[in-house]
């Protein structure tokens, strides 16, 4: 050996302990690690596992490629790729796979096509033609996908279909997400199953929960409804949304209901409206609003809270009705003899520009286009204002055809002067309309009127009529101009207009309510009580004077001596007790001659 041999390996041999020390104590400084060391792949290489042919071609088009076929199969990170031939760049870490390419990764994904580039270094594969995705129980059809192992992403851009179970989604451009299972697709987005027909422009779809959250204008359609939302989720199998950014559920019978957040049900037909709610029944053109809205259609049940409004616009001007609570009950549903009730309480204001009310409660019925107000209502048109204990208001095409106050009934009409009125007291009122206008006014019971009355000339006051009777009628012309007045016995006075007593000029019944009345569609929000003293005071009914036969209680004899027949009699009879009901001597003169009326009138 020569000299430079020697002083070669002396070099190589100091290197190699010089190292070895260095290791050492690098290594006696580190902690010892308590457990077991994970184990961790650095191993990027992609590796040709098998291939029945291998060639080179250094003068031809691929002169880097490795050309293999037959039974070819890749591995690289856990995943597994065959096909029948594929180019191999072993350089770039990568290759062109051609014919039946499948890709299989874990238990759960496996990915299929005529053509597939791989980058190992990149862990994206690129597949092409009759491309198949599927995931668990998830497919994906397309054409063009490349797949982001890194992100364990998918992206499709020239057409795709997602099918999961009975649900078919479609699009131009999509991706899909194997850590999370979620999808998201782009551009003319179709959702299909059994149920529903989802169509937008982008569409969330998680396949854990066949949920899908469709994003800008979209349109829902299903058996029964078709709902319009830019911002709704939708449950494929149980049929249920959650709709936001102003959606619409619209019914193949005409209703739809409209709410900034909405919650809707279409196996159990329930809807829940939040905020800016508006339910619509074009069929009955009627209409709901309130900022909480519940509905069912199966039942035809629902109610509405918090500025609740009914209004019906079936009569060209629209009647606007509010209540603190409005409900809706529908009977016989389903059935030819089908009708419904509106409840509205409490604090109901009701509007329209020919016809005000107030009252504490009100339902409305369809069976006999019936309106019936309860406690303290009061009913207004134009001049006019009428009250009692409570209002019936029958209906024929929207338009009253006869109203029934029961209970002390007070009609007022106001003049045109605004300081004399046209006054009838009475038990009970009845009203017949023709068109809307009244013709007839019938009051029965105590009647007590002041009316005015004027020259036919100038309609000028020339004296005032004030009379008691049991029944009275007044008829009225089209233009709603008295034209007669037939009364049953009766009394009264005609008072020149410069003669009238001061007390005459009002009923003792006289009270006025235009504070309370409401002026416009907006004014029904704002209750305004009766002031103290002017409710209706609940009048107490007078018991039926019922007959009562007293019970005679035998008396206990004793042994006496010889008694006489007629003394026999009078120890069998029982003692003379006064009859209660019997009315008393001092009975008012007032009771008397009422009596006494009603006699003549029989």
């Amino acid at each position: 050996m020569s000299l430079k041999g020697l002083q070669g390996h002396r070099v190589i041999l100091i290197i190699t302990l010089c190292l070895f020390v260095v290791c050492w104590m690098s290594g006696a400084k580190r902690p010892a690690k308590r457990g077991r060391a994970k184990k961790t792949t650095t191993d990027t290489k992609v590796y040709l596992q098998h291939a029945n042919e291998l060639t080179y071609d250094i003068y031809g088009k691929h002169p880097d490629a490795q050309f293999v076929k037959g039974n070819v199969a890749f591995l690289h990170k856990g995943a597994r790729l065959t096909c029948d031939s594929a180019l191999y760049y072993q350089q770039t870490n990568s290759f062109e796979a051609f014919g039946h390419v499948r890709m299989k990764q874990g238990d759960t994904l496996t990915l299929t096509s005529e053509y597939a580039y791989y980058d190992g270094n990149d862990e994206m594969c690129e597949v092409r033609r009759n491309v198949i995705l599927t995931h668990r129980k998830m497919k994906l059809y397309c054409d063009s996908l490349n797949y982001d192992r890194m992100y364990s992403i998918g992206y499709f851009f020239e057409g795709g279909k997602l099918i999961d179970g009975d649900t078919r989604l479609t699009s131009d451009w999509g991706q899909y997400n194997s850590a999370d299972r979620q999808a998201v697709f782009y551009y003319n987005v179709k959702l299909k199953n059994s149920n529903s027909l989802t169509e937008g422009d982008t569409l969330y779809y998680d396949t854990k929960t066949s949920k899908a959250h469709v994003v800008g204008p979209s349109k829902i359609t299903m058996k029964d409804d078709v709902i319009i939302t830019e911002d709704g989720y939708y449950d494929s199998h149980a049929d249920k949304t959650e709709l936001f950014s102003r959606s619409t559920v619209q019914r193949r019978d005409g209703k739809t209901i409209t709410a900034d957040s909405l919650y809707h049900d279409s196996k159990t037909g329930i809807s829940e409206g939040f905020s800016n709610v508006i339910f619509n029944d074009t069929a009955n053109k009627s209409r709901f609003t309130g900022d909480y809205v519940y509905y069912d259609e199966n039942t035809g049940c629902g109610y509405a809270t918090r500025k609740a409004v009914a209004m019906d616009y079936s009569h060209g001007d629209t009647l606007y009705a509010h209540g603190d609570t409005m409900r809706l009950v529908t009977y016989n549903h389903d059935t030819d003899s089908a009708y419904r009730k509106v409840f509205a309480y409490p604090h109901v204001r009701v509007y329209r520009t020919d016809v005000q009310a107030v009252c504490d409660s009100m339902v409305m019925n369809s069976l006999d286009s019936v309106l019936t107000m309860y406690k303290d209502p009061i009913l207004w048109s134009d001049g006019r204002q009428i009250l009692g204990e409570e209002i019936r208001a029958y209906m024929a095409d929207s338009t009253i055809r006869f109203a029934h106050v029961i209970g002390q009934a007070l009609s007022v009409e106001m003049l045109p002067d605004t300081v004399h009125y046209n006054q009838v007291s009475s038990k009970e009122m009845k009203s017949w309309f023709e068109e809307g206008k009244l013709r007839l006014n019938q009051a029965q019971g105590n009647v007590k009127t002041v009316y005015y009355a004027t020259d036919n000339a100038d309609s000028t006051l020339i004296g005032l009529n004030y009379l008691e009777t049991d029944t009275l009628k007044m008829f009225m012309s089209p233009t709603r101009r008295l034209e007669r007045i037939w009364a049953c016995k009766h009394s009264g006075t005609m008072y020149p207009i410069s003669q009238i007593p001061p007390e005459k000029y009002k009923l003792p019944e006289f009270v006025w309510f235009d504070y309370v009345r409401p002026l416009s569609k907006d004014d029904i929000f704002e209750w305004r009580p009766k002031k103290g003293g002017t409710e209706i005071k609940a009048e107490r009914r007078r018991d039926a004077p019922l007959q009562t036969i007293p019970v005679a209680k035998k008396p206990v004899e004793e042994e006496k001596p010889a008694e006489t027949v007629a003394e026999k009699v009078n120890d069998a009879m029982p003692e003379t007790k006064q009859d209660t009901h019997a009315a008393p001597d001092d009975t008012p003169a007032t009771l008397r001659k009422e009596e006494t009326e009603e006699q003549e009138n029989v």
